[in-house]
């Protein structure tokens, strides 16, 4: 006789989905909002600040990380950390141009 397993994976409500997309319609708005508005230096930050947020909502919600191995969560976190490296690189870079007395060297 052969036996039946089933998995049962946890379903968000509509209204879990219905509330992460009105989020990011908030977010997008904001975004488009800030974009108009002169921050000087942090304008930069700001904007990756707002996408890191709508990023972590796709990838919790409509990719199911939340639901997900572990494995599958340290994989994202190795993502995010990667990201912050490059990011700190590039502010790295364009601190040190300076540094030759020579503009754009």
């Amino acid at each position: 006789m052969q036996e039946h397993t089933e998995t049962h994976e946890p379903v968000d409500s509509v209204m879990t989905y219905l509330l992460v997309f009105l989020a990011l319609a908030a977010a997008t708005v904001i975004t488009t909002a800030i974009a108009f508005v002169d921050l000087g230096p942090f304008s930069v930050v700001v904007a990756l600040a707002i996408a890191i947020c709508k990023m972590l909502l796709v990838v919790l919600f409509f990719m199911h990380v939340r639901h997900s191995t572990n494995l599958t969560k340290l994989v994202l976190l190795g993502g995010i950390l990667w990201f912050f490296i490059l990011i700190g690189m590039t502010y790295t870079d364009f601190g040190s141009r300076t540094w030759m007395g020579v503009p754009g060297r």
